[in-house]
């Protein structure tokens, strides 16, 4: 028997850069804010009544060690009854989380449930810890610079030569203009939970805002910055995500315990998939991951009304963008911009997709479905369908 499952709420901290405003903080207490914020948000919860906690980080050692989901939910205070677990699918982590914790609420074994991630990559460089086995390279199983992610980028713009950097340059400075309208509107602070942080010079203050957004942003800086990973490449700062801290909290239950507590109800998962592709092209993911949940779901890429796709490198979006045959500027794609101005702190962004997508539902009844997605590393792709609760059933 399958039950409706429904998300609730969704709360994310302020993003950092790494080694700005997070720079003495703990990842973990980042994860601690950002759950104690969605709690706060959401007083009709009985704490105990919660089943479980899923929470993502793809380095999960030192402050993100520990068993990242346990530990979070003791230090946030949660009764010791309620258990946790960590999870880890790189970029992606969140959006397993969310879609693990669906599966166990869909067969009744949970009806309420916390998912999230978090990411400090100043605590955690990318590539810490890591130790590739040799035989990737040795049997062949992956090209050597299939394990660095901005190579994969370049290597999406060789396979899709149309996909030139002025069109990745053109995207990412759309991703920095929606982002400044939708902070001008207020529309990205609403779900900002404050957070204290501590700078060595300035000492303590309150963050309330992005930081890595840079609505200055023109063409003429995109086209001279430089191209790190091939000479001449494509792949620039100006056009992918940064490195980035923070943590992102989402509140799941089902349809019927949803209604009965009286708790809002912000969008209805319809289905999900993820998929594989060649690790030297783990940009493009998003597109099996996506025809494979479209199959599912028995619809097609024209009932999608709204698109949340994380903005890993620009030269991705625009892949899935031209394989669908959606415009690169389409206003129903990332209306309030994306990871190439907010950042990409890897394992919370999957829940930062769904939060923006829900909020995007409040305001257009016109639209039935959405979809989140996003790129994974080592080749792989997550998509997840939404139904919006709002629907008036006036399709445009």
């Amino acid at each position: 028997m399958s039950r409706s499952v429904v998300l609730v709420d969704a709360v994310r901290t302020p993003f950092g850069k790494s080694g700005g405003m997070y720079a003495g903080t703990r990842a973990d207490d980042l994860m601690v804010r950002a759950i104690r914020g969605l709690l706060d948000r959401n007083p009709k919860v009985d704490h105990s009544a919660i089943d479980d906690v899923a929470i993502a980080a793809a380095t999960q050692t030192g402050d993100q060690g520990m068993n990242i989901g346990r530990s979070a939910t003791l230090l946030a205070g949660l009764p010791n009854t309620v258990p946790g677990y960590s999870i880890d699918r790189w970029c992606a982590g969140a959006m397993t989380a969310v879609t693990t914790l669906a599966g166990a609420i869909a067969i009744g074994s949970n009806e309420i449930a916390i998912a999230g991630g978090v990411e400090h990559m100043g605590n955690h460089p990318i590539g810490e810890g890591l130790d590739p086995n040799p035989r990737y390279l040795a049997e062949k199983i992956v090209e050597q610079d299939a394990l660095a992610m901005g190579a994969t980028a370049e290597r999406l713009h060789d396979r899709f030569p149309t996909i030139t950097k002025e069109r990745a340059d053109s995207y990412a400075l759309n991703s920095q203009l929606k982002t400044a309208k939708a902070y001008e509107a207020g529309l990205i602070q609403r779900d900002l939970i404050p957070m204290a942080a501590r700078n060595a010079e300035l000492g303590w203050t309150i963050a309330t805002v992005d930081e890595p957004p840079r609505p200055q942003t023109t063409m003429e800086g995109l086209a001279g910055l430089k191209t790190p990973f091939r000479p001449a490449g494509r792949v620039t700062a100006g056009n992918s995500s940064g490195l980035n801290d923070g943590a992102t909290a989402a509140l799941l239950a089902s349809e019927d315990k949803a209604k009965e507590l009286g708790l809002t109800i912000k969008a209805r998962l319809v289905t999900y998939a993820f998929a594989g592709v060649e690790p030297e092209v783990m940009g493009y993911g998003p597109v099996p991951s996506t025809i494979k949940a479209l199959k599912q779901a028995g619809l097609t890429i024209e009932d999608i009304g709204l698109f949340e796709i994380n903005e890993a490198f620009a030269v991705q979006v625009l892949a899935f963008l031209e394989h669908f045959g959606i415009a690169d500027d389409d206003a129903r794609v990332n209306p309030f911009g994306g990871a190439i101005a907010v950042g990409h702190p890897l394992a919370s962004s999957g829940v930062r997709l769904m939060l923006n997508l829900a909020r995007s539902f409040e305001t257009h009844p016109e639209v039935r479905y959405g979809l989140t997605t996003m790129c994974i590393g080592l080749g792989m792709g997550g998509s997840v369908i939404w139904e919006n609760p709002h629907f008036n059933g006036q399709v445009k």
